[in-house]
């Protein structure tokens, strides 16, 4: 069983994260999408209303699982018994950052592979932090984030 995990702070989960998560759900067995608590970003939702979210949005892909962490990667990669690591690339600028964390995470644990997706070109500009600042101006985020997400957002700044 070839099982994934999709790391990230998913604040909040996009389109573009589905997007992805669903072309990776006919790739490997079991997607674990993890979210990390990563507090210095200072998420706007904190980590369980980030799991709910995800798990709304992704509740029709039955091997998908969504777990909280707030630990090193790797040891959770390797908790988890998970074979790789998958990675969004949107552009060229993402390359860099992380073609420097799939080496450190190699360096860290050698039997951990790196896998990279795009996302659909539809979706390739979308980032959450874009999302947060435009629904944060009061702006419809409506095709960028699933409803849930987007009634979420409203609650927040109100």
């Amino acid at each position: 069983m070839k099982t994934i995990v999709y790391p990230g702070t998913f604040d909040p989960i996009t389109n573009g994260h589905i997007d992805l998560i669903e072309r990776a759900s006919k790739l490997f067995d079991k997607i674990i999408v993890a979210i990390a608590s990563n507090q210095k970003k200072s998420p706007l939702f904190n980590i369980d209303e980030r799991i709910s979210l995800a798990g709304e949005c992704l509740q029709h892909l039955p091997n998908v699982e969504i777990k909280g962490f707030d630990y090193l990667l790797v040891n959770f990669v390797n908790d988890c018994e998970a074979d790789a690591v998958m990675r969004g690339l949107r552009a060229v600028s993402d390359f860099e950052y992380e073609f420097q964390l799939a080496n450190m995470n190699r360096a860290l644990s050698p039997d951990i592979e790196s896998i990279f997706l795009t996302p659909a070109e539809k979706f390739s500009y979308i980032s959450s932090s874009l999302v947060r600042e435009i629904s944060s101006l009061k702006g419809d985020v409506s095709k960028f984030v699933p409803a849930n997400v987007g009634d979420a957002l409203i609650k927040k700044f109100k």
